[in-house]
């Protein structure tokens, strides 16, 4: 078994040097400790897991989340998940805080970075909006070590230590083969979409495109606009969107703000005459389902998308365990009226 000494006369480094790269402890350049995380790896080097266990105790580590704010219900259970594993982890002297701020928000969300690693953060976990700033952002807390776990959204060609969430271009390929079956392969869809700036709300588009255009042609996109995740707008929006194209007789709704869409289906006389998917199984989304107004919900597992981060990260923080994989995508459950409540759901 190899020493902490060896490991840092190969690195060129000092003990002290190693041990603040295996522990997280104190600032190491970026460079340096992937080196020294490089060669731990290539050694197969298995610190002492009772030492190890001592000295967690003895640190206070901090986790920040950056979650999206509005009206979308289905953020409430991804922070139950946070909390849920945020108390496991108490014990052994983490805390985690929690914050949010718009889809469309860009200096929201960097300033929330920035309050966040302000606070004591050593690593954060971010819903984040895909914008070259948020990227830069990213990129730079991984200079300066503080890492970045990804969930419920991704940006690419970021330095981001892994993404939790769903495969949204699947969910979205799913949507798509779905909407075919129940329309008999010929419908006029209108698209109601949460932002544009968000990865999993274009993801989930271009899935559902690529699907529909590929083995249904005769299911043809009407129209696509956005309610920012918020009933009121969604309300408007679908409205509008309905009495502009009344030749609409499918609508998928990729994001937040359901009910507020539902809510104009039912005020137009609609109920029953339109072909509605959604995502996800919040309350009144189940109750739309109930009474006839959306055919199917796609869902993704928001409590998962809320633990697992805060689990890899306090791994990473404390005992510098790399997560296994850069992507830990979640199931894709379809859920119809007959199997809502039922948990045996249909797993893709």
């Amino acid at each position: 078994m190899p020493t902490i000494k060896q490991i840092a006369d190969l690195a060129g480094v000092s003990r002290g040097t190693v041990d603040r790269v295996l522990n997280n402890r104190g600032y190491v350049n970026a460079e340096t400790a992937q080196k020294v995380r490089s060669i731990v790896e290539a050694l197969h080097y298995a610190p002492n897991r009772y030492a190890q266990a001592l000295s967690v105790k003895k640190n206070n580590f901090k986790i920040g989340v950056i979650l999206f704010s509005g009206s979308n219900k289905f953020f409430d259970d991804v922070i139950e998940g946070i909390n849920s594993k945020a108390r496991d982890l108490r014990d052994a002297g983490c805390s985690v805080s929690v914050s949010s701020c718009l889809g469309s928000d860009v200096e929201g969300q960097l300033e929330a970075i920035d309050n966040m690693v302000e606070q004591g953060a050593q690593g954060l976990i971010i819903s984040p909006i895909n914008s070259k700033e948020i990227i830069n952002k990213i990129n730079s807390l991984y200079e300066n070590n503080v890492p970045v776990i990804t969930t419920n959204s991704d940006v690419i060609h970021s330095k981001r230590l892994c993404y939790v969430g769903s495969n949204y271009y699947v969910s979205g390929q799913t949507a798509g083969a779905l909407m075919g079956m129940i329309t008999g392969g010929v419908s006029s869809v209108g698209i109601i979409t949460g932002f544009n700036s968000i990865q999993c709300h274009t993801e989930r588009i271009a899935g559902f495109q690529d699907r529909t255009g590929n083995a249904f042609p005769d299911v043809h996109i009407v129209d696509i606009v956005e309610n920012h995740d918020d009933e009121f707008i969604s309300y408007t929006a679908t409205h509008n969107l309905l009495t502009k194209y009344p030749t609409i007789t499918a609508l998928y709704l990729t994001a937040g703000g359901v009910y507020g869409a539902c809510r104009a289906i039912v005020d137009l006389g609609l109920t029953g005459k339109l072909k509605v998917i959604c995502h996800d199984d919040i309350p009144d989304t189940k109750k739309m389902i109930l009474d006839g107004v959306v055919s199917a919900t796609i869902c993704q597992d928001p409590k998962k998308q809320g633990a697992l981060p805060v689990k890899l990260m306090f791994d990473f923080l404390a005992y510098g365990i790399k997560p296994s994989s850069e992507l830990f995508f979640t199931d894709i459950i379809i859920k119809v009226k007959d199997n809502l409540e039922n948990p045996n759901t249909v797993q893709l």
